[in-house]
């Protein structure tokens, strides 16, 4: 099974959240996670990711937090995905560390070559705005 990564999923549940705010409301992560019951660890790194990557403004100081800066229809799911987790990557072997002890031996590594450039593809297309 194929399965979005969770730091992507949460990433779209905070920019959900920050979608429905007002414009210039603060989100913090913390509130996020406590009110969609998700890691605040992670969460808060790929808050920060969104934020290097110009989706997100983020407001520093005791009462600071995240607001949603970037247009979600020019994001598309293949970019937030490399910006939270790197490369998509159906194998090892499609991966850009391609570590796979059996990449000299395997006789699929082509055959998820394509299948990996069908789902980037794909995922090029799908617009964050979309998926909200």
């Amino acid at each position: 099974m194929f399965k979005l990564h969770k730091k992507v999923k949460y990433a779209l549940t905070a920019l959900k959240y920050m979608q429905r705010k007002p414009v210039r409301e603060l989100s913090t992560a913390k509130d996020i996670c406590a009110l969609f019951n998700i890691p605040f660890d992670p969460t808060s790194r790929v808050l920060q990711l969104m934020t290097q990557n110009g989706i997100l403004e983020a407001v520093q100081g005791a009462y600071g937090g995240y607001r949603l800066v970037g247009n979600l229809e020019r994001v598309s799911m293949y970019d937030l995905s490399r910006m939270v987790v790197g490369s998509i990557a159906v194998t090892e072997c499609t991966s850009d560390t391609n570590d796979c002890e059996r990449t000299g031996h395997c006789v699929l590594k082509e055959g998820m070559a394509r299948l990996n450039a069908r789902l980037v593809k794909l995922f090029k297309e799908i617009k964050v705005s979309e998926m909200l």
